[in-house]
This record gives C-alpha cells, sequence and structure tokens, in this order.
C-alpha cells in the first residue's frame, strides 16, 4: 500500500542528515503540518525530495495555508527542504571531516547535498541550451539561460509600495543562509554556507543557485565590502586554490561596463570546469624579471597574460606587476587611456587554477572607456552584436563561455523562419544580421538550425574581440607588445 505524501516526506527527513531520528517521527509531522496545514493528502507514487515537497505545497494551498503565488511556494519549498538539510554547523562538520579524506570527497559531498535539497535548481538547469562553436581561438561555449525563474507579478507590484529592506545586506551576503524570503528576494530557507579562512580572513564557500557550469561555486567576504582588484585578490585566489584544487577560482573586475553584476560584495567564482580560455596556448612569451616564472602572451581574444610557477608568491607578484601597470597605462595609439578627467578605466579579470604542481594565473586586461561613437563602452559589445549580447562580458563571458538570454530560444526560431522564407515574426533588431546570412548560406529545413546556431556563437566571437583591448592583427599586437615591455 503506497504511503501518503507526508508520511513519505518524514521518512525522507528521519533517513537524512538532518538532527531528527525515527522516536521524532510525530514530531516531524507535526513540523510539517505547522507549514501546509492538517491532512496528509492522498498517497501517490513520487519519490524525490522535489516532487514530494511540490505536492505538499499544493496541499497548503488547497489547506489555504498559503495563497498560490510564485513567491509563497517557493518559500514553502525551501522550508519543507530545510527539514531535510542538516543545520549549518553540521554541515560544515561533516564537510570538514570529510575534506580530511581528500578536498574532492567534501566538495563531493556538499554538491550533492545542494543538489538533493533543491538549493540548486537541477531541474531548471537541465532547460538550458548548450552547444559549442568552433573557432579561430579554439571551441567556445554557447549557453542559453533558461533557468532563471519567471518574475512574481505580485513582487513586482510590491516593489513599487515597499519601504527598502537592508537585510540580507545583498544576495551574497552569508546572513542569506537560512533566511526565509519575501516578495522580490529569494527564499534561502535550505541554504548552507561552509566557512573557510582565506587570506587569513573569514569567508564562505556556496554553490550557485542557477549553476553556468559544473560545480559552479561562489566564495564570498563575511565582510559586506566593495568588490576590488589589489595584491591581495591575488593572494586570495591563490589560496583557494590551494584549499580546492580541482577547482578554479576567478574574481570579476571591479569597475562598471567591465564588471560583474555585483560589485558591491566582495565575492568570486569558480567550480570544477576547463574553460574554453583555459584551452587556449601562449602565442608568445615575455620576461617580467622574476625567476622561476613563466609569463606569456595567450592566443585570445581578450588581452591575457598568463603566468606559471611552482611558488604561488611568484604569480601574486607577478600579477600585482601587470595589474599596478595596466592601472596608470595609456596608449593612445589604440584608444588606451588609463583616466579620463580623473577617473579611473584599467582593472584586471583574474582567473587562476592548478596545474598538476603549478599555480596558473591568467589575468585580463580590462578598460571601462565610453567615447561619442561607442557610449556603451569602447572595449564592449558594439551595437551591430547586441541584438544577440548586450549585457556586460564578466568572468564566465571572459573564459569562453557565452550566457545569452533567454530571449534567444523563441527569437532564433524565428529568424530560421525569416532566412528560409517562411512566415515569421523575427524582432527588427535580428534583420540585418538575418540579410547577411541569407546572402552566405543556403539554407533549407535541414541544414537552418546548425547554421544558425554556429552563427551565434560567431558573434560570441566578435563581443569578446569587441572587449579585448588588444585586437588580433598586426597593430593590436604590436601595441601588446609595447605594454609588455613596460614589465621587464
Amino acid at each position: 500500500m503506497s504511503q501518503t505524501v507526508v508520511d513519505k516526506f518524514v521518512d525522507l527527513i528521519i533517513n537524512s542528515d538532518s538532527p531528527y531520528k525515527d522516536v521524532d517521527r510525530i514530531y516531524v509531522k507535526n513540523l510539517i503540518f505547522r507549514l501546509i496545514g492538517d491532512g496528509e493528502g492522498k498517497a501517490n507514487d513520487e519519490d524525490s525530495a522535489v516532487d514530494l515537497a511540490n505536492s505538499l505545497v499544493d496541499l497548503a494551498v488547497s489547506h489555504k495555508k498559503i495563497e498560490d503565488s510564485i513567491t509563497n511556494r517557493e518559500i514553502l519549498e525551501d522550508q519543507l527542504m530545510d527539514l531535510l538539510t542538516p543545520i549549518p554547523s553540521k554541515v560544515n562538520e561533516i564537510f570538514w571531516n570529510k575534506y580530511q579524506i581528500s578536498p574532492d570527497t567534501a566538495t563531493n559531498y556538499f554538491y550533492k547535498l545542494s543538489q538533493d535539497n533543491d538549493y540548486i535548481k537541477t531541474r531548471a538547469i537541465a532547460k538550458n541550451i548548450s552547444y559549442t562553436t568552433k573557432t579561430d581561438y579554439g571551441d567556445l561555449e554557447i549557453t542559453i539561460n533558461l533557468s532563471k525563474p519567471e518574475k512574481d507579478p505580485k513582487a513586482i507590484a510590491a516593489a513599487g509600495k515597499s519601504t527598502k529592506v537592508t537585510y540580507p545586506a545583498g544576495p551574497l551576503a552569508i546572513e542569506n543562509e537560512g533566511y526565509l524570503g519575501r516578495l522580490g528576494y529569494p527564499a534561502r530557507s535550505n541554504h548552507r554556507v561552509i566557512r573557510i579562512i582565506v587570506g587569513g580572513k573569514p569567508w564562505g564557500f556556496q554553490y550557485s543557485p542557477y549553476a553556468y557550469f559544473g560545480e559552479h561555486a561562489i566564495f564570498l567576504n563575511q565582510k559586506h565590502v566593495p568588490m576590488a582588484i589589489t595584491h591581495q585578490t591575488f593572494v586570495n585566489l591563490m589560496d583557494i586554490i590551494k584549499i580546492f584544487p580541482s577547482y578554479f577560482v576567478g574574481s570579476n573586475a571591479d569597475l562598471p561596463i567591465v564588471g560583474g553584476s555585483l560589485l558591491a560584495q566582495d565575492h568570486y567564482q569558480g567550480g570544477r570546469h576547463f574553460f574554453p580560455m583555459m584551452k587556449a596556448e601562449i602565442d608568445r612569451k615575455i620576461d617580467l624579471g622574476i625567476d622561476g616564472l613563466e609569463a606569456g602572451i595567450v592566443k585570445w581574444p581578450m588581452a591575457t597574460i598568463r603566468l606559471e610557477s611552482q611558488d604561488p608568491t611568484k604569480v601574486t607578484d607577478a600579477a600585482s606587476k601587470i595589474a599596478d601597470a595596466w592601472k596608470e597605462y595609456s596608449d593612445e595609439a589604440v584608444d588606451i587611456r588609463a583616466y579620463t578627467k580623473g577617473v579611473r578605466h584599467h582593472t584586471v579579470t583574474p582567473i587562476a587554477r592548478m596545474d598538476g604542481d603549478k599555480y596558473v594565473l591568467d589575468i585580463v586586461l580590462r578598460d571601462n572607456q565610453t567615447s561619442a561613437e561607442y557610449p556603451d563602452g569602447i572595449f564592449h559589445p558594439h551595437k551591430d552584436v547586441q541584438h544577440i549580447k548586450k549585457e556586460n562580458i564578466g568572468l564566465i563571458e571572459v573564459m569562453g563561455r557565452a550566457i545569452l538570454p533567454a530571449r534567444l530560444k523563441t527569437e532564433m526560431k524565428e529568424v530560421e523562419k525569416y532566412v528560409l522564407g517562411k512566415e515569421n515574426q523575427i524582432a527588427e533588431y535580428h534583420k540585418p544580421w538575418a540579410d547577411k546570412l541569407k546572402n552566405k548560406y543556403n539554407f533549407t529545413d535541414k541544414n537552418v538550425e546548425d547554421i544558425i546556431n554556429k552563427e551565434v556563437g560567431l558573434t560570441f566571437v566578435r563581443v569578446l574581440e569587441d572587449a579585448g583591448v588588444y585586437k588580433w592583427d598586426e597593430k593590436g599586437q604590436k601595441a601588446f607588445d609595447r605594454f609588455a615591455s613596460t614589465l621587464k
């Protein structure tokens, strides 16, 4: 005989690493009733925690315990998942005990926990579209992000009426751990953070709920300070890859336009993924005057210098040397200006990883100037490619993985119809691009999707080339060499 959804969920809680034992069964059932209202529901054949939790949320709606809205459903589902998730101190205890076996054993545990309790939205992530495109810089990774949840209309309406709430301080503040959520702010009851020490300071390690790649991790400063690229940044990155040698870790730049979407909270991103940039080879070596350090310019659309050494201090010293020099460097011949009207424009995007016993750091030069010709940014996707990608080029895109907007899923289908001469509703901003493709290819029903996918990828190459401060032509590379010569 099948169990009711409540009894099945109670079993999951008792058999998890939660603090509850079999003697707590009645108590746990009543905890669930507190959340969903009294009534166990019908027997069913569901087994997964996510399916059971969704059924319990439906029961809560039918019991009139919650109003049926996106926000209320998310908050209640996370409260239910919290019941089968160990409390933070227990998660940290288990993690660091497993770390004594190996770092991978510890991260495997934490990643699985974060998936099993639906903090990482695996079902939503599975909707994303991903493929690779062959380019002169290697195979670039193209993703269309369909996993982010739809906006709650009630939250949008409430936002205009609500008074400002300053807790938690932001979406990456450590105070999100266990936070209930509210209209316009995500539920985090089932969220857990591993405590680590980075650069001698308390930091946190968590996963991204809407991961863009394998084991997409976030490392956050427990102190609420803005992003800043300093010598300490490079020391911190080296510390993290010492702790997690199977992970890469990188920092978004610390200036608008070239930085990430969240400059107010000091944090890094990392995970278990080998990006296209990491596969790119050194085009030519450069001499930074540091014994025991190898350095070279990477064959990559964005201006990148790779540093390698068995001694992490040599890498951090070299990175600081480059970042400090770049901060003050100008070259009018290629529109590179460190300052205009006293405003700083130069910073870097650094990415660290281990390669055997070597510490590797790719340091990408960034410039956030604007001009009358390029009001969105001289080194930002230009107007003719913004129909595909107009947002900031942050850490993940820098490494060769495009995070493209969900609108493209339906818009590219209309482009396909357009180039095939079928009835369509193509967006006006895609027409100039689509007309060029019509002149370039003989489209058929069989080849149209592959060609459009390829051309989206090639447009992403242009996006990166636009964002690159030194172009891969004779003028650009001579200018890159001029900068490199100042580093000896």
